[in-house]
């Protein structure tokens, strides 16, 4: 399931916005695609938007999305929609008459201001910027400020990758020889990709050290010629043929005691190795967190590679042991280094983190992390180039969810993963630790690679492309006269080239004069959502460290705040305070919004009653849903969505402030009959879906439905909406009316219909 954290929170940053109403400026459009008449209420999206064509690119887009649009490379957001659903609603709307299958791979230079009120990682203002028009953005959270900003500013990139690599320089002067190993086949100094550790924890009875071992596996034979077992007893490393078990195991070829590939950690609990006691481990008392132990390391040897098959791996010797010891006491031994010192503060997911004893950000790091990670940000700091130093601290930020030790090392890519690879704080009981500057063109996650991958995220900003498939191949097709650049600006945009007004505030402590708006575009948060602002933390306790002397936004200790529209039981925040937040923001937009200009958003759930919030805040604006359309959202092979039954797909509810005629309220009203309404719409969006190669599950049938329901409960309750009722009866009747429609659909029969009609169980990609 799909979220996002929210715009609606108390201000960080209040711009010095104009007072005036702002000058008009209207689209340059051609005649519409497609009549009034063929319509009904609406504009040209209603008619131009095609679903089919969308959802074919954005299900691709979203399987390597880095590819298809680097500008997210600037730095990690969470959940971003892709790209070419916002590109082509934008251009649906504002390009013309010609066909979206064509106009989508050609250059335009729209004019006009659009908002999005939810702006998290920027997709929509990237999309509306790169068309040439005006955007206004706004969030809660000052990293999604800041991403945005930086994806949007200017860069000379020659100097930040001079900059980025005397950088780099100086600091391998400091902690290079803490990344070295001696290799086993030659002997000679090699580098060290990942070291991987085992948490360790004293037996209550006897205090004897036990490691903490899910599984003694290190590598297995899919990237690696051998799977790569650890021995229980010596520590020392085995490759086998086969992997061995409990009850077929092998031989250490060092020690010759039994190795196998289960751990002696069982459903939370193991026996003292010592005394034979039981007793369980991360039960959630932790007072401080768990001591590590280096077992292995996975090191390149330039001086082997070219005769060695597979990885290079090795147990720790007592050279490497000594050099991270020495990395102890050189942290020790700094006094200057600017390492954030502040508490983790609680919160839904990171008291995860209290419950396994980390109570500071600096706690989830090693030594040897804390102490090239605070000579590093020192290096970015004395950067005199402002811009440069700003991407460079950008780059840091990012980096950082593969420079701790809450990362994990994954046997079958024989990789780092990513601390946000689940949406959440993993606390696993093995962990790896990157190299931090990294070797060039080898491993990943480390300083150099994400120097090199914003700037070719500023390179895509430069000279925007799409991505075709011809053949069955992929082409790249330049978009020339397009760029993702702005002027940032204090106050309501206006004029010819495009502006942009970004704000880390509430969406309604911006001022927004009526009839200033041509459209908004925007993904908003849902209620359930993971808690992303209490995940950024992780990154903006560094972050601010090197821009709060610059930046107001980032002068306090954390993004949260409790005007955020999430849900929160820590915080006790509900579904009354998140449906009274987001009516607001929905209202405060559409009160700016130009005559019939559209008011578009995704939304995602399986749930009807999630729509609650969503049907009271459209009708609160006084809005009606015009058009729902299915559209790609998510990847297939997410770790969140892999194996679930959620689905991949967003609904797009276009939404206007369109006049209503009695008969066309009564017509609303009835909905004809709303099974067989309800089976006409599914069916024309499994017919769009399966023109996109796209095997829908129940899942996306039941996200679908529940998107179509809400529509005609806003067409249903749209003529006598009291907006000024109390908010627990609003929410009431947008509840009952969703159930009525609900039972009257038959939801279950439905799907049982349509799922024998062609849906399918998915798999991972």
């Amino acid at each position: 399931m799909r979220v996002r954290p929210s715009s609606y929170a108390l201000p960080r940053r209040t711009g010095r916005l104009v007072g005036a109403m702002m000058e008009s400026v209207s689209v340059e459009a051609k005649p519409a695609f497609g009549s009034q008449a063929d319509q009904g209420p609406g504009g040209t999206l209603e008619a131009a938007f095609d679903a089919a064509f969308v959802t074919r690119l954005a299900m691709r887009e979203k399987q390597v999305q880095q590819n298809y649009r680097p500008v997210i490379g600037i730095h990690k957001w969470f959940a971003r929609r892709p790209g070419t659903v916002f590109r082509s609603l934008l251009l649906s709307e504002f390009a013309g008459d010609e066909p979206l299958s064509s106009s989508f791979f050609s250059p335009h230079r729209l004019h006009g201001v659009v908002a999005d009120p939810f702006m998290g990682g920027g997709t929509p203002t990237f999309e509306a910027n790169r068309l040439g028009l005006h955007t206004i953005g706004t969030d809660v959270n000052p990293m999604a400020f800041w991403i945005v900003r930086q994806s949007l500013a200017d860069l000379d990139l020659s100097a930040f990758a001079a900059e980025a690599q005397s950088a780099v320089a100086d600091v391998e002067q400091v902690i290079g020889d803490l990344y070295r190993t001696r290799c086993l086949e030659c002997g000679r100094w090699a580098t060290v990709k990942y070291f991987v550790w085992v948490k360790v924890s004293a037996c209550p009875a006897c205090g004897a050290a036990n490691d903490l071992f899910p599984g003694y596996l290190l590598a297995e034979a899919e990237r690696h010629p051998r799977p790569v077992l650890a021995c229980p007893a010596c520590g020392d490393l085995n490759e086998y043929e086969t992997i061995p078990t409990l009850a077929t195991p092998a031989a250490c070829k060092r020690c010759s005691s039994d190795v196998h590939v289960e751990g002696n950690v069982r459903h939370g609990s193991l026996r003292c190795w010592q005394c034979q006691r039981k007793f369980s481990v991360g039960s959630g008392d932790a007072q401080e967190p768990f001591r590590h132990r280096l077992w292995a390391l996975e090191y390149h040897c330039d001086t082997c590679k070219s005769g060695h098959q597979g990885r290079f791996f090795k147990a720790p010797d007592a050279g490497d042991l000594e050099r991270a010891d020495r990395a102890a006491k050189l942290l020790a031994d700094a006094r200057d280094l600017p390492i954030p010192d502040d508490d983790i503060p609680p919160g839904d997911e990171s008291d995860r983190l209290h419950r396994w004893g980390y109570s500071k950000y600096r706690q989830m790091f090693s030594d040897r992390q804390l102490f090239g990670l605070g000579t590093l940000l020192r290096r970015l700091m004395q950067v005199r180039d402002a811009a440069v130093r700003h991407a460079l601290l950008t780059v840091f930020s990012d980096f950082l969810r593969y420079q701790n030790m809450l990362c994990r090392y994954d046997t079958y890519a024989l990789k780092c993963q990513d601390i946000f690879s689940v949406h959440g704080f993993p606390v696993a009981l093995v962990q790896c630790e990157n190299n931090l500057l990294g070797i060039p063109r080898v491993g990943s996650g480390s300083y150099r690679h994400f120097i090199e991958k914003y700037r070719r995220a500023k390179e895509y900003c430069r000279q925007p492309f799409e991505t075709r498939h011809v053949a069955g191949r992929k082409k790249l097709v330049p978009i020339p006269g397009e760029r993702i650049a702005a002027a940032l600006v204090n106050e309501l945009p206006r004029g010819l080239d495009p502006q942009a007004l970004i704000q880390a505030s509430p969406a309604t402590d911006l001022p927004l004069p009526r009839n200033s708006l041509d459209g908004v575009f925007t993904d908003p948060p849902y209620f359930d959502n993971v808690q992303y602002a209490e995940l950024m933390d992780f990154c903006f306790a560094w972050l601010r460290v090197g821009l709060r002397h610059e930046f107001s936004e980032f002068a306090g200790t954390t993004t949260r705040t409790s005007r955020e529209l999430t849900g929160n039981e820590t915080l006790g925040r509900g579904l009354e305070h998140f449906t009274e937040g987001l009516s607001a923001v929905f209202q405060h937009y559409a009160d700016a919004l130009k005559p019939n200009a559209p008011f578009v958003f995704t939304y995602h759930h399986n749930d009807p009653a999630a729509y609650v919030p969503l049907v009271v805040a459209i009708l609160d604006s006084r809005m009606t849903c015009t058009k729902t359309f299915p559209a790609a959202a998510e990847m297939t092979a997410s770790l969140h969505i892999a194996r679930t039954g959620s689905s991949v797909l967003d609904t797009i509810f276009v939404c206007r402030r369109t006049l209503r005629s009695r008969t066309e309220d009564r017509q609303t009203s009835l909905e004809f009959e709303v099974a067989a309404s309800c089976r006409r719409a599914l069916e024309a969006d499994m017919r769009a879906m399966r023109d996109s190669e796209v095997r829908l599950t129940r899942g996306d049938l039941r996200c679908l439905l529940a998107g179509h329901l809400a529509r005609i409960a806003v067409g249903r309750l749209g003529p006598s909406w009291d907006a000024a009722a109390p908010l627990r009866e609003r929410m009431s009747l947008a509840r009952r009316t969703l159930e009525t429609l609900a039972v009257r659909c038959d939801v279950e029969r439905l799907m049982r219909a349509l799922g024998a009609a062609g849906t399918a169980t998915r798999r991972d990609a």
